[in-house]
């Protein structure tokens, strides 16, 4: 009897079951196919996290093969390169970092404003407070009508920081830089040379000074006497 019993619970029990399967079939292939989408999505998901942290570490592996290029370059050249990199971004350029420059090394223009630029390639110093006061000092009286950027292969230290910002300097470390290097695709890949600009000092033909400017078909000398002088020179040649 208890095993007739048993039997007929098993069996009633494996009907309903049957029918409750039988006509609830459509939830569970909705369930099924749910998680199969969930799976398939985390999945993907989780390859999209693991190729963007791969190329975060490829990218930092190329910025510091960059600045690695840049601080190779002598002060002059480093001069040059950031007089051309403005260039490329649309400013008309000046190199004149010199012996006697006042702390000035490049000015650009851009709609009608002036950027005093004062170029450190430094490798293991960090520029100070001092350094910032010392190019303050030398472009306090151009400021009413321009900005001053100081840019660094290296970094600032926080008192550096703190004093350009209280005195309206843009401070743009390396990494400041390799933003700027990335916007115009500048040739510092490892192993390649950087192109630098030669500087002529006074224009051929009547004598005034050459500054860097940017024409329709990329930078290229032209003679600050410009309209009366019209001499230009391709920055290559």
């Amino acid at each position: 009897m208890p095993e007739n019993f048993t039997e007929i619970i098993f069996s009633s029990m494996s009907k309903a079951f049957w029918i409750f399967f039988k006509e609830t079939w459509w939830l569970w292939l909705i369930l099924f196919i749910l998680f199969v989408i969930v799976t398939i999505f985390t999945e993907i998901k989780n390859k999209i996290s693991r190729e963007k942290k791969f190329s975060g570490i490829e990218s930092m592996r190329k910025g510091r093969q960059i600045l690695y290029n840049l601080r190779k370059l002598k002060p002059s050249e480093f001069e040059d390169y950031i007089a051309n990199l403005y260039a490329k971004l649309g400013y008309n350029t000046e190199r004149v970092g010199q012996s006697h420059d006042g702390g000035i090394d490049v000015i650009v223009e851009k709609e009608g404003t002036k950027h005093y630029i004062q170029c450190k390639k430094f490798i293991t110093r960090k520029v100070r407070a001092s350094d910032i006061r010392e190019f303050y000092g030398a472009i306090s009286s151009k400021l009413t009508q321009g900005n001053g950027i100081f840019i660094t292969t290296n970094y600032f230290t926080t008192e550096a920081k703190k004093f350009a910002e209280d005195n309206m300097i843009e401070a743009i470390d390396g990494y400041g830089l390799l933003k700027l290097v990335k916007l115009v695709g500048e040739p510092v890949a490892p192993n390649s040379k950087i192109e630098t600009i030669k500087i002529e000092e006074t224009c051929p033909k009547c004598g005034a000074k050459l500054v860097l400017r940017n024409g329709r078909y990329g930078a290229f000398y032209g003679c600050s006497n410009y309209p009366k002088c019209k001499f230009i020179k391709n920055i290559y040649a």
